[in-house]
């Protein structure tokens, strides 16, 4: 499995369309004073500029929503998108994560709105939208256990038959998140490798250039640190520490955030599925995202790697890039591969 995008000559530079462009300066200009020194954010102030959908029952672009509570005493929900022009199709379960550090967005959030259901649409699955808690207010485990209790939520069969339409199948069901989210997927998919469903089965991650860390900093970090958007050591730095324990000492190299590294989890003996990594060329992570890959591939699992040379960290959240609409084509790909082999 190859994305055609990989075959790309890539450039010295990143070319990108000045809407594109506009928005990231945007991003760009308001994360930094966002993330005060004392490791705290306004979180008050971002709950009045987040531009929030509601869950709606009338298709969307054909695509229907609701929110379903898991725990209201920690308001664990997750939005459900269900494509209506496959009803009568068995589809599979996404259980998606979002990106945002740990510290930003929400699944009703606009932007996170669109990916779900552009995701239960061109995907053809039934999207699980995980409203995990954020950091700093809570830190690790916190954001870890709420992605697994919402596996174990849907694996009770009460709630699957309460909440999920009837053609959801929850014995195909796929892990998906981006940078954070990404991070948190693997995180999930690691613990549910080791745990018995009665019914939920995980055949499949989908890691778009995951968030991870280490102490060394690699190559693709120094050279392309504050020349690239989005991503620097600078940022990086302060969302591991508003995401780790407060008062447990650690570095870049603990498992949780160098899942590769020296002190990394052996998965060799594990239940690991097939996961698909996605790397970009214009991402200072992008070392990382080819060493998780490696990694996998020498633990024995089944991995691919697909490379986009061209583009940025997130980049699919722009629908104007042409390798937005060619991750959707490569993830069905991939998708379709593990499901054939079910």
């Amino acid at each position: 499995m190859e994305s055609s995008a990989a075959a790309e000559t890539p450039k010295s530079q990143l070319s990108l369309p000045l809407r594109t462009r506009i928005v990231l300066s945007a991003i760009d200009l308001a994360i930094d004073p966002l993330l005060r020194d004392d490791g705290t954010v306004p979180r008050g102030l971002l709950n009045l500029v987040d531009f929030q959908i509601p869950a709606l029952s009338i298709p969307v672009n054909g695509v229907k929503t609701h929110d379903v509570m898991v725990d209201p005493t920690r308001n664990l929900w997750f939005r459900v998108f269900v494509p209506t022009q496959y009803a009568e199709e068995d589809l599979p379960v996404m259980v998606y994560f979002h990106g945002g550090g740990y510290i930003f967005l929400s699944p009703d959030v606009a932007i996170l709105d669109y990916v779900g259901r552009k995701f239960a649409s061109e995907l053809r699955a039934i999207v699980v939208s995980v409203d995990y808690r954020l950091a700093p207010e809570n830190r690790h485990p916190s954001q870890h256990d709420d992605g697994f209790d919402v596996l174990k939520f849907l694996d009770n069969e009460d709630n699957r038959s309460k909440w999920l339409p009837e053609n959801a199948s929850i014995s195909r069901c796929f892990i998906v998140g981006d940078s954070a989210g990404g991070h948190l997927a693997h995180h999930v998919t690691l613990r549910a490798s080791q745990f018995k469903f009665q019914q939920l089965q995980v055949i499949g991650l989908v890691a778009i250039q995951p968030f991870l860390g280490g102490e060394e900093r690699t190559d693709s970090e120094i050279r392309m640190d504050g020349s690239v958007p989005l991503v620097t050591m600078k940022r990086t730095d302060w969302f591991w520490n508003a995401f780790m324990p407060l008062g447990e000492p650690f570095n870049r190299d603990h498992p949780i955030i160098n899942v590769t590294g020296p002190n990394a989890v052996d998965i060799s003996k594990m239940d690991f599925p097939a996961t698909m990594v996605v790397a970009a060329g214009f991402d200072t992570l992008r070392d990382r995202h080819i060493r998780y890959y490696q990694w996998l591939k020498k633990s024995g699992k089944e991995a691919y790697l697909i490379d986009y040379p061209n583009t940025f960290h997130e980049f699919f959240l722009f629908s104007e890039l042409p390798e937005s609409d060619q991750l959707m084509l490569d993830m069905k790909d991939f998708i379709n591969k593990v499901l054939n082999k079910v």
